[in-house]
């Protein structure tokens, strides 16, 4: 582990005299994440372990190998987590990995993004050379805000040997409430929401139904559980449950099945279908994960006097970053919305342009975040003022081109 740091800048300086691309991975949770996939990989998980953790000080410092499991631990071991709630994809998340993928979960909306909790990092650039940026408090920040610039970067600029995190103290008391609404109504009803001084943590709405997450000290918990009304469907033992992208913390809801979700009266008996399940909501919604055919699913939860949606299959999954005041945008597949209206997540196989320009129209942006053909671009094409202020980062920080070549754009 030490000497991590030396072979990674042994690594680079070959790979630069020999004029061959690396690719810096953790865990490879987040492979399917990004454009191309190019150049040996530098392996990153030899250099790990926590540094210096002080609760007091609400920082934590770990190196870029370091489990994300292990962070988290130790951060819920005193009461303390990452505020923005990063998605593992997997068992073998990385801090590093975390912070170079730069997506936030759940809480975004509320407590800010990954970037927003970077205090500092240790990076090495494509000369094999160890440079600091940023520190371990708020206040240690000059000129370029480079430890931020690595957030998101996907490995492009160098490798993350260590980073410092501010953490938050896990909230005491959350409650998860459902509301049956329209689409266009729910958002309007989370703007309305938004001005006002409610502890809402985190918003999912999909197929009719909104969940709003409710976070902070019990007394102003149930203040706003009575406020806001809806129908309390949080696990009344541990008080802690989420209906959003549960792809962000449920082993259940990762793998390659389809995943189906199955909308039945409470009491309907099992549906005996062939996969593995999971019900919530006392009985009204069922989870499947199969590859039984979509009639006989379908078949099923209308004999239950329901429906069936094909909430994970094989169509494209499309992320799209619009203003929260962004009315709904019509656009053809399944679609969840998240992060107040700010997040509308879209399976579908229109074309990649008619998407993006309705995401530009809405005033935003569109990536293309699971499957589908690359070909069109990942990530929405940039303005040509900010393409050059990428190039220029990326000259400066990897000369030789060595890093992470075509993985944000066929040219950076």
């Amino acid at each position: 582990m030490a000497d991590a740091p030396a072979t990674f800048a042994e690594t680079i300086r070959a790979a630069a005299a020999g004029g061959r691309s690396l690719r810096i991975r953790g865990g490879g949770t987040k492979d399917f994440y990004g454009q191309a996939l190019e150049g040996e990989i530098l392996d990153t998980r030899s250099c790990t372990g926590i540094v210096a953790y002080d609760p007091t000080e609400l920082v934590i410092t770990a190196r870029g190998g370091t489990p994300l499991a292990e962070v988290e631990a130790a951060l819920a071991g005193k009461g303390q987590m990452l505020a923005f709630e990063p998605p593992h994809f997997g068992a073998g998340a990385t801090l590093g990995g975390v912070v170079a993928a730069g997506l936030s979960g759940p809480r975004r909306a509320a407590a800010g993004a990954v970037r927003d909790f970077v205090l500092g990092v240790r990076l090495m650039d494509g000369r094999g050379e160890s440079l600091s940026f940023g520190g371990q408090v708020m206040k240690n920040v000059a000129g370029y805000d480079v430890s931020r610039l690595v957030a998101g970067s996907l490995g492009t600029l160098g490798v993350i040997l260590e980073v410092s995190l501010k953490v938050l103290p896990v909230p005491i008391a959350e409650a998860t409430l459902r509301f049956e609404m329209p689409e266009g109504r729910a958002l309007e009803t989370l703007n309305q929401w938004a001005g006002r001084p409610l502890p809402i943590s985190a918003t999912a709405y999909a197929d009719g139904d909104l969940s709003v997450r409710v976070s902070g000290a019990a007394a102003a918990v149930r203040e706003a559980c009575a406020k806001l009304g809806g129908e309390r469907i949080d696990d009344p033992e541990t008080g802690r449950f989420w209906t959003g992208i549960r792809e962000h913390t449920d082993p259940f809801f990762r793998g390659g099945e389809p995943l189906w979700r199955l909308s039945v009266p409470s009491v309907a008996p099992p549906l005996a279908l062939e996969g593995q399940g999971l019900v919530e909501w006392g009985g009204s919604l069922r989870w499947l994960k199969s590859n039984a055919e979509a009639r006989t699913i379908r078949d099923a939860a209308t004999r239950a006097g329901g429906h069936a949606t094909l909430f994970r299959g094989g169509e494209p999954l499309w992320r799209l970053s619009v203003p929260s005041v962004a009315p709904p945008l019509a656009l053809e597949g399944q679609g969840l919305v998240e992060w107040s209206g700010s997040l509308r997540w879209l399976k579908s196989n229109a074309e990649a342009r008619t998407i993006r320009d309705a995401a530009t129209r809405a005033g935003g942006h569109a990536t293309l975040f699971r499957g589908g053909d690359k070909s069109v671009g990942v990530f929405h094409p940039l303005a040509p003022a900010i393409a050059a202020i990428h190039r220029r980062l990326k000259a400066e920080f990897d000369p030789q081109q060595i890093f992470g070549r075509g993985r944000m754009y066929a040219d950076l």
